[in-house]
């Protein structure tokens, strides 16, 4: 009798799967009598107090078989790794045998908590998570209301209507949480998204001003470093000297969180009250061209990305193809709140078209309309398609359309609402449209990365985020004053940031924004020092800096001004120009060349556009930097060698040319960290717009393993060295 039971569990479950049931105190009636009367489970008593119990008779009984290896060529191990084991690749909750939760182990042999998968298969995938290896066996769990005691089912049309091996499941505070994200993904969305969760520091006043004391903080940052250098320390007396330049350096304070052993930034809950709360929005495409492998790196990205953000922090997810759907409002991921997030998201599935401007317009939308506000919001965008939607681009006339019409007024940096809220857009795979997405991120003021290789989007998500959760400065402002009264300001090189020069010329000003931990901005001033015989030493510019602490919730204004002077004599020797100068001489010249060359590029003139870099390669060559060997230089030729192969032909362009030297020049312009290609050999180059939280993030992202992912490397586009300024 009890053997014919046995028998029919295993036909009921399959041979290929295991599940374990975890331990509770069972009705007589259950099969627990049963199972501890079986030889192989003889000494397991009836109220289990240990461990859990395998409903499969011995391991031969568990026969993994090889998923079909993706597109993306990434390389599964036919066995689990035991990490994998330990760690659910839904929840990335641990899985030890004996805490309550059923596991299910799928016939490819990953294993997930039952609840999870359960969910998961509810709306509507029937893959594995990890591998995507399509199951024949798949969990299924009725409606609590549906069973009594809250029992579910797998396959219930598989097993016997009088069967008494019925699998129960323990309630659980997930279960419900499953069936909120399902409510979720059903209910109607709000005609307002000021649904959002409130924040703790917040509930008397949402419409605080970020930068208005609050009484109840009492964290501050460091002060901003500001630094200046002339491009000559001695200029002639009899002599004028017109586009004079003068280099001012910022460099942000340290992030004030903690650092373990080595130095490196701890990214953990204990750490949230050191460093300003995010609001963040991600844009998620979910068209069907990413149906495989692309989906399932996406999901383990955000998994990434929502482990990492603390109680404070807040998550929202948008997922678009032809129309765009908010998965659920600005949760805060405190441990149900991230539970819920990585439900939702392990639940998306690919089909449609690809619509980016609906799905910009949602998570704009849900910025604007947020009842409440942390001092850092940002918006995530990732597609690997092109807007068919809104605008059409004929090939070759990227640099013609108008993408603006992509991005809400509301968060263009022109729009007039005040908020400042950047897009960082991530193109994916090599069908993306590069052009539109750089546009995007150009007008919004956040950045643009190329992931050229699909198993590089999580550590791309991690340099991000690990900017994100960084934020050490707001609204700077750099102010410029002529200290000299026959001095004129002639221009202020600062890549994308808003400049303005007053119509007298006697003073400017530079719109900074956000900072990260230690992040350095570098900017070129250049003016017209007149003929000057009555001193020894002439003052040319007064600098100053304002900023907003997102913590202590003050602006800052630096009291002493930053003076700029030189000597003024009679007769000079061989006046040595100043390196620091140089070298960012250099790097603002080879960006525009990049610059040149793409609009070369677009034009058709590709043999131009390899001609224009070629030229810039020689001119950095013969510098004073480069002869000393400065590595900055040498790291800005590769780059240029780079893109100079990446424009061979039209084709080669075309997938991937345009994107690498859109990138390149989203980093250089905004001087921030960018992902792009997978052919820049960054190994023995220190990378310059890379901060330190970013590279401990990209360590995290490199080192931590969700099922069996491949071996990965991100490659940088900002290869350069640390920018040495004395002291």
């Amino acid at each position: 009798m009890m053997g014919s039971k046995w028998r029919k569990a295993k036909l009921a479950l399959g041979l290929n799967m295991c599940l374990y049931v975890p331990h509770q105190k069972l009705e007589d009636s259950s099969p627990s009598s049963s199972i501890k009367h079986h030889p192989d489970t003889a000494n397991v008593p009836s109220r289990f107090s240990s461990d859990a119990v395998p409903l499969s008779p011995s391991p031969n009984d568990c026969r993994p078989t090889t998923p079909t290896p993706s597109s993306s060529g990434l390389r599964l191990s036919k066995s689990v790794p035991k990490s994998s084991k330990k760690t659910c690749s839904i929840c990335l909750t641990s899985m030890e045998l004996g805490q309550g939760h059923a596991i299910f182990t799928a016939e490819c042999s990953h294993s997930f908590h039952f609840h999870c998968i359960a969910s998961n298969v509810k709306h509507g995938n029937q893959i594995c998570p990890v591998c995507r290896a399509k199951w024949k066996e798949i969990p299924f769990q009725r409606p609590a209301s549906h069973l009594p005691n809250g029992k579910s089912r797998i396959n219930p049309a598989d097993w016997p209507r009088d069967d008494a091996w019925a699998v129960r499941s323990l309630p659980s505070p997930r279960l419900d949480s499953t069936r909120h994200v399902s409510s979720l993904f059903q209910a109607s969305e709000p005609g307002t998204f000021d649904d959002d969760e409130v924040l703790d520091q917040q509930q008397e006043n949402p419409q605080q001003n970020v930068f208005e004391k609050d009484a109840s903080t009492n964290n501050s940052i460091g002060a901003i470093e500001v630094k200046t250098y002339p491009e000559v320390s001695a200029v002639p007396r009899a002599n004028s000297h017109n586009n004079f330049a003068i280099l001012i350096h910022l460099k942000a304070p340290h992030s004030s969180g903690g650092l373990n052993s080595r130095n490196q930034t701890i990214f953990s809950p204990s750490t949230q009250n050191s460093r300003a709360p995010v609001d963040l929005v991600t844009v998620l495409d979910v068209s069907g061209s990413m149906a495989g492998t692309k989906l399932a790196l996406l999901k383990r990205a955000m998994g990434f990305v929502i482990q990492h953000l603390g109680p404070s922090d807040r998550l929202s997810v948008i997922a678009f193809s032809s129309t765009a759907r908010r998965l659920f409002p600005l949760r805060r991921m405190t441990e149900t709140g991230r539970q819920e997030a990585l439900q939702a998201v392990n639940s998306l599935t690919s089909n449609g078209g690809t619509n980016i401007a609906e799905g910009l317009r949602k998570g704009a939308k849900l910025i604007v309309d947020r009842k409440w506000k942390n001092p850092v919001g940002s918006i995530i965008l990732l597609s690997d398609g092109q807007d068919t939607y809104t605008v059409s681009s004929p090939s070759g006339s990227h640099s013609r359309t108008d993408y603006k019409s992509l991005i809400p007024p509301s968060i263009q940096r022109n729009g007039g609402t005040g908020l400042r809220v950047p897009v960082h857009t991530f193109g994916f795979g090599a069908d993306h449209d590069a052009a539109s997405m750089h546009s995007i991120s150009e007008i919004s003021g956040g950045t643009f990365s190329f992931i050229e290789a699909e198993g590089v989007i999580q550590d791309a998500f991690a340099q991000c985020i690990g900017g994100l959760l960084s934020v050490v400065v707001q609204e700077a402002c750099v102010k410029l004053e002529c200290a000299h009264p026959n001095l004129l300001i002639n221009s202020i090189k600062a890549g994308s940031y808003r400049t303005s020069v007053t119509a007298d010329a006697k003073a400017g000003s530079i719109d900074v924004g956000d900072l990260y931990a230690e992040e350095e901005r570098d900017f070129l001033v250049t003016v017209n020092v007149p003929v000057d015989e009555s001193c020894d030493e002439m003052s040319l510019l007064k600098v100053r800096c304002i900023y907003g602490d997102p913590l202590s919730k003050e602006m800052v204004s630096l009291e002493e001004d930053n003076e700029v002077k030189i000597q003024r004599a009679t007769v000079i020797g061989q006046p040595i120009v100043s390196m620091e100068v140089d070298r960012q001489r250099n790097r603002l010249r080879a960006a525009e060349a990049m610059a040149e060359a793409r609009a070369a590029a677009e034009h058709g003139d590709l043999t131009g556009a390899v001609s224009l870099l070629e030229s810039c390669r020689r001119a950095l060559s013969e510098t004073i930097s480069a002869r000393s060997g400065d590595r900055l230089c040498v790291a800005l030729s590769a780059e240029l060698k780079e893109m100079q192969e990446r424009m061979a032909n039209r084709r080669v362009y075309e997938s991937s040319g345009r994107a690498y030297v859109l990138s390149g020049l989203s980093s250089h312009s905004w001087q921030r960290a960018t992902a792009r290609g997978d052919s820049t050999d960054s190994t023995s180059l220190i990378q310059a717009y890379q901060t330190p939280t970013m590279t401990d993030m990209v360590t995290r992202s490199q080192t931590m393993f969700f099922g069996n992912p491949p071996q990965r490397k991100l490659r940088q586009a900002q290869s350069f060295p640390a920018r040495p300024h004395p002291r």
